[in-house]
């Protein structure tokens, strides 16, 4: 049974270094007030520590990435509100938000959860890196961009070596960014799986690979450039020497994502990807 929107206690965020973002926040910020318990109506990314049922985001996919990450393990349910170009992660437009506004705060039947990474990245002694990622980590050559070497065990097991400029560990909901670009496979948001993708691979036989989210995935820098760097979700920077090591894991917490009641499944992949669209003979 729903609760009453009314009693419901909403946070909403504004991504400040986007003017449209921090236009709308204040109109946003009328429109809820006499709905919902508004606890807070601010320019930033960060969410952490707010007791509330839901978070409301204004920005693109890297503002809500940037949430995700300031949530850490207290994850609630995020409601993204497009104000950026193309927005695949994000679900509302800012008129579909009001519209479908009580339904976003009071059914939680539309909360959907995804698959977090933990990564972590280091030498042998001590981690330097310690994140989580909501799309993908990234391991990318760099200058002076040679061909790097990188081992990869699964659960302990060591799978194989790969030459080329890297590899994308991502998850569903990042198969559709780098990873797609790369060539990897496209995997439905909310199944259970992890993708790995090489860069570029010196092998016609590294296929991208689809595996159970489960798992435990370790790459050993085997050989590297002195740019060669980790890159997590495309906003956390780290470099990567000969011998250090990447493990990636399952996160211990699920992202928790509002579903807009208007679409489904495949709605962005198919209008904004245009995933399946025949080409225009004329």
């Amino acid at each position: 049974m729903p609760q009453s929107h009314s009693n419901r206690r909403l946070l909403l965020l504004g991504n400040p270094d986007k003017s449209e973002a921090v236009a709308q926040l204040e109109l946003l910020k009328a429109f809820v007030t006499m709905r919902c318990v508004l606890v807070g109506a601010r320019q930033s990314l960060d969410a952490s520590g707010a007791a509330v049922d839901r978070v409301a985001v204004l920005g693109g996919d890297g503002s809500l990435i940037g949430v995700a990450r300031s949530l850490g393990e207290q994850q609630v349910p995020l409601i993204e509100i497009n104000t950026g170009k193309l927005g695949f992660l994000t679900e509302f437009s800012q008129e579909e938000f009001r519209h479908c506004f009580d339904d976003a705060m009071a059914n939680d039947g539309l909360i959907s959860r995804r698959t977090l990474l933990e990564v972590r990245a280091g030498g042998a002694s001590e981690d330097t890196l310690r994140c989580l990622a909501v799309n993908d980590c990234v391991i990318q050559a760099g200058p002076p961009f040679r061909m790097v070497n990188l081992g990869v065990y699964v659960n302990g097991e060591h799978l194989t070596d790969v030459r080329g400029d890297g590899l994308i560990v991502c998850t569903p909901l990042g198969s559709t960014a780098h990873n797609l670009s790369a060539g990897g496979p496209i995997m439905q948001a909310d199944v259970d799986a992890l993708g790995l993708t090489g860069l570029n691979a010196h092998s016609l036989t590294h296929k991208p690979l689809v595996m159970a989210r489960d798992v435990q995935i370790e790459i050993e820098a085997l050989s590297v450039n002195e740019g060669t760097t980790v890159i997590v979700d495309g906003q956390v920077v780290h470099p990567l020497r000969r011998g250090d090591r990447v493990r990636m894991r399952r996160f211990r917490s699920d992202l928790q994502i509002v579903r807009n009641p208007r679409h489904s499944a495949w709605h962005k992949l198919v209008t904004k990807l245009h995933w399946g669209r025949a080409p225009n003979f004329d």
